[in-house]
């Protein structure tokens, strides 16, 4: 009988499954105010909008000047392209994983995705253990892989990414893309679930193999390090850590690009909303933006929690968008949503 009323749903909503529903929908709007000063970040009127759904677990997204916004579809392997007011349409698949029998986790896809300064897409391969980028905004174009092995052993399955000082990546490497996303799973080799950078990774050549000599381990003491950020004009390194210990990390940035020593800034374990920290973004005054428990958490740059949006689903990412990009996407568990803000992002 359980597996008729499964067939029954999947029959029912085949458009949902495929991503093809689309078209703004207004949801209910709350906004937790802890300070006066998110009166200068969030309107009053803000309205948060479900712009497209119908997928499973949505991750990585990240606009481009072309006005597209591409965002990984995990759990289906994809990465998504969506035009607004359009519906989205599949960019390529797989995205992560690449094997012919099925994939044994729940994670297959892609993960976290951002541009380089030439406008390359950059992506954490999550399931398939590496780090990439796309040579052009064509599905088809060559596919460098700029790190997979780290001392000889397999990554465990990069989770977000971003570009720092001297044309470097940086990224962290929790074990979610794996099948069981324990430290024990038989596939992982690095005792590590590090944060590392790859040095000049702008300027590696289109099609060569990942040069390991040129990837440092930073960071090595988080459980799970998750969300990725620079602060303006890069002086601080924003890491999150998910579990067990929900955190908000601050390292400053040496002029080599090596890091301090990290000090917390929020601690959020004992809030039982659901969601944990997870992927970040910070605008052009400072302000950060991250993925938390119970929506989008706003800190101010000294790391002061200021409010959070609520999202009516377990968030992963968000990215600014739009012509003037005031406009925060944030990447759900089913759908894309959107709100209007007052302050510009930063472009990635």
């Amino acid at each position: 009988m359980k597996t008729s009323k499964w067939i029954i749903l999947l029959a029912l909503q085949p458009a949902l499954y495929c991503g093809m529903s689309f078209g703004q929908t207004p949801v209910t709007t709350k906004i937790v105010r802890l300070s006066p000063a998110l009166n200068a970040i969030v309107p009053k009127n803000a309205r948060l909008v479900r712009e497209i759904t119908g997928f499973n677990w949505t991750e990585g997204p990240v606009w481009t000047p072309s006005g597209i916004l591409f965002f990984a579809d995990i759990r289906n392997n994809r990465i998504m392209e969506w035009r607004p007011g359009s519906p989205a349409e599949v960019f390529m698949h797989p995205s992560g994983y690449l094997g012919k029998a099925p994939y044994p986790g729940p994670e297959s896809g892609s993960n976290g995705m951002t541009l380089d300064p030439e406008g390359r897409l950059t992506v954490a391969g999550h399931a398939q253990r590496d780090v990439w980028r796309l040579e052009s905004l064509n599905p088809h174009a060559t596919r460098t892989i700029l790190a997979d092995k780290y001392h000889g052993k397999k990554l465990n399955s990069p989770n977000d990414l971003v570009y720092g000082p001297h044309g470097a990546l940086y990224f962290t490497d929790p074990p979610y893309g794996l099948p069981t996303q324990s430290d024990h799973d038989p596939l992982k080799q690095l005792r590590v679930n590090g944060v590392y950078r790859i040095l000049d990774a702008v300027s590696h050549p289109a099609g060569a193999p990942p040069d390991e000599s040129k990837l440092q381990l930073l960071i090595s003491n988080l459980t799970r390090p998750n969300g990725i950020a620079f602060s303006p004009h890069m002086r601080y390194l924003y890491v999150n850590n998910s579990s067990p210990k929900k955190l908000w990390i601050r390292y400053p940035v040496r002029a080599d690009g090596s890091l301090g020593p990290g000090t917390v800034f929020c601690d959020a374990t004992s809030d039982h909303h659901p969601g944990d920290p997870d992927g970040m973004k910070v605008d052009t005054r400072g302000n950060i933006y991250s993925a938390g428990p119970g929506g989008v958490w706003i800190f101010s740059p000294q790391g002061r929690h200021l409010g959070t949006i609520r999202i009516p689903e377990r968030m992963g990412n968000l990215a600014w968008g739009g012509p003037d990009y005031r406009t925060l996407y944030i990447a759900a568990d089913t759908s894309i949503y959107s709100i209007r803000l007052k302050i510009p992002g930063e472009k990635p």
